[in-house]
């Protein structure tokens, strides 16, 4: 049975990088499960938790991109147009140019390598 009272929220992987990092120091020894995604997480997770969150919240303010898709911007760190349209690739609209460029901004002002 499903509970309809739990709802389901995205997490960015500075985030799952954090949970399981703290779990590691209480147990000792992670899941097998669990240290795959840790080793994911701090492959792929580039910026921290209050940097992600700081992004999420600026690209939450643009009207045209849904949680899911600021979260899957936050982890990827896109740093060119295709990146974003893949992310894109799969709505129905297509955002444009300028639209484009205010993600690529959003996501320099957060993350330089």
């Amino acid at each position: 049975m499903v509970d309809t009272e739990t709802e389901i929220k995205p997490v960015s992987l500075s985030e799952v990088k954090q949970v399981l990092k703290k779990v590691e120091k209480e147990r000792k020894e992670l899941l097998y499960e669990q240290k795959i995604a840790l080793e994911h997480a701090t492959k792929f997770g580039k910026i921290n938790v209050k940097k992600t969150n700081d992004m999420l919240k600026e690209l939450m303010k643009l009207d045209f991109i849904k949680e899911n898709q600021a979260y899957k911007i936050a982890d990827i760190l896109p740093d060119n147009q295709d990146d974003i349209k893949t992310i894109f690739a799969k709505e129905r609209v297509t955002i444009g140019e300028n639209e484009i460029k205010k993600i690529l901004d959003i996501v320099k002002k957060f993350y330089i390598e």
